[in-house]
């Protein structure tokens, strides 16, 4: 049968192999002590099996509490475990409760990440993956050979729906690609999903008439499943092409289901991913995350971006960007979306350090707070990126173009 194989970085005061075999057992066949039932035949087809285990360091404070260490040593290493497809399936949930469930309880570990997974080729066929992804998100933006500019609305909440939609007109006219409500709104007091839609829909497609271009608006549909499902039925009749969906508050299974309706492009936004991830010890890292979330379906999904206002690096933002553009399967491949303090000045590092275009990038403030307005701020970000892709500097670019040397002036200092 096919295996699935997880990469861990653990830390325990134990032999590091004997607290693998822990974790291998409690996510599969096994329990604390031997019970009735658990045949050498059973545990030959369902246990999980320690693959390897590879000591890197030791040290002598424990990364997060558990058990304390006889003789005050901690000791930290990969280790790769695997278990037999016929466990759960193709069952998404059950895989994550396997994988990321009890074991960041088990007292043997005073540390423990899920770093990697290696799923089976059988994978790829059962699941279909984004049914856009980048090349659908392309032609339904009519955005070739350069990064998607998007923003979000600010104010995130309170703005009525005829503010909002003003601020999409002028947005859409200076020729943005893309914008979102922000994750902590999706039916308030002052503005209901129902009248957003229609207020913000009318300015979209009145320009897509005059100009041929529809902006990709990403409605937050996140609730309850049938909330969900009826908002993107919504979106569809008022002809918008993109649902945004906080991934972590819905699930798996919902972002799943939503994505398996395959109508529009879904937004998966990644808040609370500082939650699964912020402990170098403790979480999930990006390249499992993001793994489990492109076979769920997601077309677009948020990696952080260079020189953020948050916590990541930049090291870490560039990883997440390969990992997204890494081919997988032969699914369709996700979209990263860069965002989080983005103004144009960043472009040049991101150019540098991705060479790629493949991106959202996303800036709020950055084109919301242009001293020459929204408009510009729009402008700014496109000059910005020429400038970054055909070799010139910051400052070079400045000079070229007066939108983007205003963005300097502005944000260059913060």
């Amino acid at each position: 049968m096919e295996r699935i194989l997880a990469t861990y970085y653990i830390e325990t005061p134990f032999a590091p192999g004997k607290a693998a075999a822990v974790l291998a057992g409690e996510q599969s066949s096994g329990t604390f002590v031997a019970v009735p039932g658990e045949t050498e035949e059973l545990k030959q087809r369902f246990a999980a099996r320690v693959e390897s285990v590879e000591l890197l360091e030791t040290v002598k404070e424990p990364a997060i509490p558990g058990a304390s260490s006889k003789d005050g040593l901690y000791h930290r290493a990969i280790v790769k475990v695997s278990w037999s497809i016929e466990n759960f399936g193709y069952n998404l949930p059950v895989l994550v409760s396997t994988l990321q469930g009890n074991l960041y309880e088990i007292t043997q570990f005073t540390g423990l990440k899920l770093m990697d997974i290696e799923l089976p080729a059988s994978y790829g066929s059962f699941f279909s993956g984004p049914s856009f992804g980048i090349t659908g998100c392309r032609e339904l933006t009519g955005v070739y050979n350069r990064p998607l500019i998007g923003t979000i609305i600010k104010p995130s909440v309170g703005l009525s729906p005829e503010q909002t939609a003003g601020i999409v007109n002028v947005l859409s006219e200076a020729g943005i690609d893309f914008v979102k409500d922000d994750e902590l709104l999706s039916s308030s007091g002052n503005s209901s999903f129902e009248d957003r839609l229609s207020a913000v829909m009318q300015v979209i497609n009145r320009q897509a008439d005059k100009t041929g271009k529809k902006v990709m608006y990403a409605f937050n549909i996140s609730g309850d499943m049938d909330d969900m499902l009826y908002r993107y039925e919504k979106i569809i009749q008022a002809g918008g092409t993109c649902a945004m969906v906080s991934i972590n508050s819905v699930g798996l299974s919902a972002v799943k289901k939503i994505c398996d309706q395959g109508q529009l492009a879904i937004h998966a936004h990644r808040n609370g991913w500082g939650m699964l991830t912020r402990h170098p010890l403790l979480g999930i890292d990006f390249r499992a995350y993001q793994k489990l979330w492109r076979l769920a379906g997601v077309d677009q999904l948020h990696v952080n971006g260079i020189q953020n206002k948050f916590w990541e690096s930049d090291d870490s933002v560039v990883n997440s960007i390969d990992a997204c553009l890494t081919p997988f399967y032969t699914h369709k491949t996700v979209l990263p979306v860069v965002s989080s303090g983005q103004w144009g000045g960043q472009a040049f590092e991101t150019w540098r350090r991705t060479k790629t275009t493949d991106l959202l990038y996303m800036a709020g403030g950055g084109i919301m707070a242009h001293p020459m307005g929204a408009a510009a701020g729009v402008q700014a970000l496109q000059q910005a990126w020429q400038g970054a892709v055909e070799g010139m500097t910051l400052e070079e670019t400045a000079k070229q173009f007066p939108a983007f040397a205003e963005s300097v002036k502005k944000f260059g200092t913060k």
